[in-house]
């Protein structure tokens, strides 16, 4: 069993990847931090609620984080997942509340509770976890696995940020130091090789169809409203009528790593206020300290036939 804490920013692919580890009998959420990224994080807990809500998930803790990076404000908040996060979906509503402490405390608490056990997941900006570490420094050796959605290691000549550690990058660079050198080094996600696991349509007509066996599911509308948003968002971005899975990658490699081949680096991000700022930069030659397990190499096929296998028969339980 692999007992995880997420942190999450839920637009779109956020709620994929809460919606895959709540369907997946191998996986124990224990908590669910928020933060702000794609959307203030008010409508990242309200998305956080309504999700459990949802898929009838039992009383996970929700705690509200960061809205603001380490340093300075943030003002620019997603377009690629709609006003609310979950592109055309609505969540039903829900009497569920937040806990009645913030995600450092969650973070924490979480990590003090299962030592050596515990599954961090972060697929939004890095800002409750820095807060975390600097409550914690110990932080990095009790936990059994930490997992980033984040960053681009393709080598491109004219990099961009990707958009989480782009948003706090200082909190980045925080916690990738925080962890150099640690015999756990954390697994790191990102878009070189999240951007090769696209949904397609088909791919989706494909996971509806596994969950109508047993009639309509109230799952499947909310997942198919909210990825037709993301396709329309990725097709007007020039990427054609798909949806990369970024943070559902990210999760299923949470609960096993295998699912990817990563090669070790230090990663170094950039801090100045430039074009530039908030770019990762892998250095592979082995002189320095390694921070992270770069993900290299991926199956997409292996991760959709499991997406669909656990997802698929989840939605066909809640009908």
């Amino acid at each position: 069993m692999n007992r995880l804490f997420v942190d999450v920013d839920t637009g779109i692919d956020d709620a994929m990847a809460l919606i895959y580890l709540l369907a997946s009998a191998d996986a124990e959420v224990v908590g669910i931090a928020s933060t702000g990224g794609n959307i203030h994080v008010e409508q990242v807990c309200a998305n956080n609620l309504g999700l459990l809500e949802l898929c009838r998930a039992p009383a996970i803790p929700v705690s509200k984080g960061a809205d603001e990076p380490l340093c300075g404000h943030w003002p620019h908040h997603s377009k690629f997942h709609g006003p609310t996060g979950m592109g055309y979906a609505e969540l039903p509503r829900t009497d569920r509340r937040l806990a009645g402490h913030d995600a450092t405390a969650a973070w924490v608490g979480a990590a003090r509770a299962h030592p050596g056990e515990l599954v961090g997941l972060v697929t939004g900006p890095l800002t409750n976890l820095a807060l975390a570490l600097r409550a914690e420094p110990a932080l990095p050796r009790m936990l059994r696995r930490l997992v980033i959605m984040g960053g681009s290691f393709g080598g491109d000549a004219n990099p961009m940020a990707e958009w989480n550690i782009r948003v706090d990058p200082e909190a980045a660079a925080e916690v990738f130091a925080g962890w150099a050198g640690q015999q756990q080094l954390p697994i790191v996600c990102g878009l070189d090789l999240t951007r090769r696991v696209a949904m397609t349509p088909d791919i989706l007509a494909r996971l509806a169809a596994e969950a109508s066996v047993a009639g309509p599911s109230p799952l499947i509308p909310v997942i198919e409203d909210a990825m037709r948003f993301y396709f329309e968002s990725h097709e007007a971005r020039g990427h054609g009528y798909v949806a990369f899975m970024h943070d559902p990658l990210a999760a299923a490699t949470a609960l096993d790593p295998r699912l990817i081949t990563t090669r070790a680096a230090t990663v170094d991000i950039e801090l100045a206020d430039t074009p530039a700022r908030g770019v990762t930069t892998p250095d592979w030659s082995g002189d320095r300290k390694a921070n992270a397990l770069i993900g290299v190499d991926v199956n997409p096929a292996a991760f959709f036939e499991d997406f669909i296998a656990r997802v698929g028969p989840f939605a066909r339980r809640l009908a």
